[in-house]
């Protein structure tokens, strides 16, 4: 990935959620003990399935159809939850995201990032990450992007680049999420990008370099 995409992304990443209109969003679904929600908006959850271990990983299936940063809510993920891959975290779970292009626009770069809150970014102290420090969290992460970079300070975030994933196609990604001292909701954070040229109409461009 160029430094400049994932430079944008972060940046784009760090401001807070904007405010949500009142929309109709789909109830949340309760499974294996956890809570998924698309309730702050820009994404339809369409299911999810699996029980979160290596072989049988949480499938999540979004349809995202907005062009700004998006959060999945995930709730119950506490030390009752446990650790289901067998790594040194307090509790651990895989995911298979697999999202589908509602947006109209292609993606050339998605990026992830987790947060306990919203507004801020998740420091190495909460210790909420993708499976940080761990040859799991490392080897299990992949996706039909073909490049990949991951920060774990002063976040926690993954970059996909590489492939471009045009309306109507779908996007997948594999990874690890994991707490050393779990809270009961946090947050994952997503943002596809477009990279930057001088050949985009104004529109593109703009929504490339502002914030979501």
């Amino acid at each position: 990935m160029r430094p400049s995409c994932l430079a944008l992304g972060l940046a784009a990443l760090a401001i807070s959620l904007p405010g949500v209109p009142a929309v109709c969003h789909a109830a949340p679904i309760s499974h294996a003990g956890l809570v998924f929600s698309d309730e702050l908006g820009g994404f339809n959850l369409v299911s999810v399935s699996g029980s979160g271990t290596l072989d049988d990983p949480f499938v999540v299936v979004e349809e995202v159809t907005g062009d700004r940063a998006i959060a999945l809510t995930i709730r119950n993920f506490g030390r009752d939850f446990g650790n289901r891959i067998g790594s040194q975290h307090v509790s651990a779970f895989a995911m298979k995201k697999i999202v589908i292009n509602k947006s109209g626009r292609d993606w050339r770069n998605y990026q992830m990032e987790l947060r306990e809150v919203t507004t801020r970014h998740s420091p190495y102290s909460d210790g909420l990450s993708f499976g940080q420090n761990s040859f799991i969290g490392t080897s299990y992460t992949r996706s039909n992007f073909t490049d990949l970079q991951r920060f774990d300070e002063p976040e926690d975030t993954l970059g996909f680049s590489g492939s471009t994933v045009a309306p109507g196609e779908t996007a997948e990604f594999s990874f690890i999420i994991s707490d050393m001292s779990p809270v009961s909701v946090f947050y994952l954070m997503q943002l596809p990008l477009q990279p930057l040229s001088r050949d985009l109409p104004p529109s593109d461009a703009e929504w490339a370099l502002n914030e979501p």
